[in-house]
């Protein structure tokens, strides 16, 4: 931000120890908004307070510092009440600014956030870049919002809605702000010194998952980039900004076959080393069971599975649309062919026992992914599932809906004792995860060592070790697993084991 811009588009300063353990994570969906304001015309820079780890004071003085006309700020639901803060501290800061909040909490929440937050003017529901562009162009024609379409906003007290637009048809034709991007502030953990983008080949989902928002925001709909233009796009990121490490957000970019071989296809014919990391669906892993080499050769070295359950029951109250032997498949595919599989494995419906939960813990390591992580089922005030689980929930504080946090209180269980097996779930899998250390190729072994250390000292299980310093000798990952030492596999059991004791107590919102 080296010279004042009239839009500034904000992240809220929070965090809980997940996604951030493993790299930083540029705010995607901000860059699309920026592209097209961009090319409408206006002035804008990126704050992304999130990545800077920046505390509410160190956001409240970079609002004084740079005085926007306009704040956006992006909100999921476990990030809103820190988004809606920096709206309240840009009303304190900036005379005359105007607020405005977009993203999947927002665009159902509206009416909500409305009528409880004064600091907030206007919400941006479901795609941002043609409705952000037309509220500028508004505001400054001094014209009725109420022509802009996708806005919620108040008047005379009352929360206005204005009709909905449609998705934008061609994808090809929107392209992300990569000029805001501070590019050196993003990196993924795992490779160290890497250059690390978020990129999307698609919008949509047209799957039924009755806990799940996307398919809910995107009214159960899939458009896609064209491959060309998809791989024209990594390339460009490679050649103009260094990135060599690009995770896919799509909910399902594997979905149309034929479409996905031919991304496949370009990238291993056009060679510029870009490695990429992407979530899919299991049944997509197996249906590519032909094709499995052209991944990895492609690029593909880290592949996310939504497993979420090892009772089919439970897949079926979820509406996953799978089977429970398609999960395990799915794992050993991405494994056999030298790729790293993760997936979770999500807890604490309000019937479900400690029993149950323990059975889990021991099918996870049945299905052995590399990476395996246990998570709080979290009912999003607007997903189905809500509605199922609501006598349930035991809390209504959205910073603490992140699936680390428990905020449903099962029949049998407390709070506690479901935080307690989310934690038992990760001690036993990676426990069990060094028994089989050794006969890892030697670049999982070095990705697992990475892996460790990452989760221990950046992710929200560093909470739970109350601060506690690694033992001497183990202050870095290659001595934690030095193969030459004695006992390594041992020394880091022993060290889970001491270390994650289950433990009453809450779990924390890191900072």
């Amino acid at each position: 931000m080296n010279q004042r811009a009239e839009i500034l588009l904000v992240t809220p300063p929070y965090h809980s120890g997940v996604v951030e353990s493993a790299g930083s994570w540029l705010p995607l969906s901000l860059l699309y908004v920026g592209g097209a304001l961009q090319r409408a015309g206006f002035g804008v820079a990126l704050y992304d307070a999130m990545t800077r780890f920046h505390t509410h004071e160190q956001v409240r003085a970079t609002l004084r510092r740079e005085q926007p006309s306009v704040v956006m700020v992006t909100a999921i639901t476990a990030t809103v009440l820190d988004g809606i803060d920096v709206c309240r501290m840009a009303k304190e800061e900036i005379p005359g600014v105007r607020t405005v909040l977009g993203g999947t909490h927002p665009h159902f929440m509206y009416d909500e956030i409305l009528r409880q937050s004064p600091e907030v003017d206007v919400i941006v529901c479901g795609e941002g870049e043609e409705t952000s562009v037309e509220l500028m162009q508004a505001w400054a024609a001094r014209e009725d919002l109420s022509k802009v379409r996708s806005l919620a906003f108040r008047r005379d007290g009352r929360v206005v809605v204005t009709p909905r637009r449609g998705f934008i048809r061609n994808l090809d034709l929107v392209t992300p702000a990569w000029n805001l991007v501070p590019w050196s502030e993003y990196t993924y953990r795992p490779m160290p010194g890497s250059t690390l983008a978020i990129v999307s080949s698609s919008r949509g989902c047209l799957q039924h998952c009755s806990f799940c928002s996307q398919r809910l925001f995107w009214k159960e709909s899939w458009r896609a980039n064209s491959a060309e233009h998809f791989v024209d796009e990594l390339q460009m990121l490679r050649e103009k900004y260094g990135v060599n490490v690009a995770m896919i957000a799509d909910e399902i970019p594997t979905l149309d076959p034929r479409r996905w071989r031919k991304i496949l296809d370009l990238l291993i014919e056009r060679d510029f080393g870009t490695t990429l990391l992407l979530e899919t669906r299991v049944d997509d892993i197996v249906r590519d069971e032909p094709i499995m080499p052209v991944y990895r050769k492609a690029g593909v070295e880290h592949i996310y599975i939504g497993v979420e359950s090892v009772n089919q029951a439970t897949l079926d109250l979820y509406k996953k649309d799978a089977k429970v032997e398609q999960g395990k498949r799915a794992i050993e595919l991405i494994r056999e062919h030298n790729m790293i599989s993760e997936t979770s494995f999500v807890m604490g419906m309000p019937n479900e026992t400690k029993a149950e939960m323990q059975r889990t813990i021991e099918l996870s390591k049945y299905y052995d992914p590399d990476m395996a992580f246990f998570l709080a089922i979290t009912p999003w005030p607007y997903a189905d599932l809500y509605r199922d689980v609501k006598d349930h929930v035991a809390t209504r504080d959205y910073r603490k809906y992140n699936l680390v946090e428990p905020v449903i209180k099962p029949v049998n269980m407390t709070i506690d004792e479901v935080r307690a097996e989310l934690f038992r779930g990760f001690r036993d899998f990676y426990i069990h995860k060094m028994d089989g250390f050794h006969a890892l190729p030697k670049w999982k072994q070095e990705f697992m060592k990475s892996l460790m250390k990452l989760l221990m000292e950046h992710s929200y299980l560093k909470e739970q070790m109350a601060g506690l310093e690694l033992p001497a000798g183990m202050t870095d990952a290659a001595e934690v697993f030095n193969l030459e030492s004695k006992c390594p596999v041992t020394r880091v059991k022993n060290f889970i084991k001491r270390k994650l004791r289950l433990k009453p107590g809450p779990v924390g919102v890191a900072t």
